[in-house]
């Protein structure tokens, strides 16, 4: 049974949810500088004059500031790094955190949590959550969830986050709460002891009812934001089961597989099946077209299995398809 948890409520003088915080952030946080130009700056850029007067802060954090409304140059707001200061001017800048460094706060948001005990917590992720800050997304992570749903998470690394989801797919993920579970869940990772079993549509019709693919992942030489089967890679193994074929009304065939990992590569499965010629129905990071409604990679984590990081009591877990995902496997699971 799934319980619902809406993370803790910020007390009264407390900071501010983190979403808030980058858009309003509160007067205790901002500290105020100010400086004449002096004579060797003469005729410098402004964003020039600003680093000498905040160099703990990058220049592009900075010119944010600037055209974010936060400096002033004799009493006027400033828009434009470029300007020009003038020897003996006035430059004030409100300093604001950066984005960054307002990442790893207490963020409440409801987590479905499939189990929890004091030494760990089984949560079944949505599509669209990111599990960790990075930039782009340095708020409203499942981390930042972690942080406000229990004390704890800010003493350990990564809030408990022993491995992760890619933000458009959906499914299980255990997290530590302690130390010794943070460590011993890591370790049976490492050891290839966690169970995990995925569920995926893919294009084309995939001919052998089962396959290994067993080829090294790494970093796309020509995409930094894409992974790809490189000799230099990472041993990768994935176990392919399929479980139903189905042609469209236009000839198109899609499959419906059944993935079990026995590495935990980054986008692993979805860099797998491309490399055998069938992407991830929706996946367009790895040749994938949406189909059958969907907008985001056709990928669920269905299954986890571990031992108990104190207890060593084998648990294992399942999580149903989400409402987008079920639509679409049924139409392909019914129609074969």
């Amino acid at each position: 049974m799934t319980r619902q948890y809406t993370g803790a409520t910020p007390a009264a003088g407390s900071p501010a949810p983190l979403d808030d915080a980058l858009d309003d952030v509160s007067a205790d946080a901002v500290e105020r500088r100010q400086v004449r130009v002096p004579a060797e700056l003469h005729g410098s850029r402004l964003d020039k004059v600003l680093v000498t007067v905040a160099s703990e802060f990058s220049r592009n954090h900075l010119q944010g500031l600037i055209e974010q409304g936060h400096v002033w140059v004799d009493g006027v707001l400033q828009s434009s790094a470029s300007r020009k200061v003038l020897a003996g001017q006035a430059v004030a800048i409100e300093l604001t955190p950066t984005q960054e460094s307002q990442a790893f706060k207490p963020q409440g948001m409801p987590l479905v949590i499939v189990f929890e005990d004091e030494h760990l917590l089984v949560v079944n992720k949505p599509a669209g959550l990111v599990v960790h800050p990075a930039p782009g997304n340095w708020s409203g992570t499942l981390l930042n969830g972690l942080l406000a749903h229990h004390a704890a998470a800010a003493t350990l690394p990564r809030a408990g986050i022993v491995h992760r989801l890619d933000k458009d797919t959906s499914g299980l993920m255990v997290v530590g709460k302690t130390l010794a579970a943070v460590t011993a869940l890591t370790r049976q990772i490492a050891a290839r002891d966690v169970h995990r079993i995925y569920l995926a549509l893919v294009h084309g019709r995939v001919e052998r009812a089962a396959q290994r693919i067993e080829a090294p992942v790494g970093r796309d030489p020509r995409s930094r934001v894409r992974m790809a089967v490189v000799p230099s890679g990472r041993a990768a193994l994935t176990d392919v089961e399929r479980l139903a074929v189905w042609q469209d009304p236009d000839g198109r065939w899609i499959s419906a597989v059944r993935c079990k990992l026995g590495t935990g590569r980054t986008h692993q499965i979805r860099v797998h099946m491309a490399s055998i010629g069938h992407p991830l129905l929706a996946d367009a990071t790895y040749g994938g077209t949406e189909g059958l409604g969907l907008t985001r990679q056709a990928l669920h984590a269905t299954q986890l299995g571990f031992k108990h990081p104190i207890s060593a009591q084998a648990l294992v877990f399942d999580a149903q398809l989400p409402a987008d995902l079920t639509l679409a496997w049924q139409q392909v699971r019914s129609a074969a």
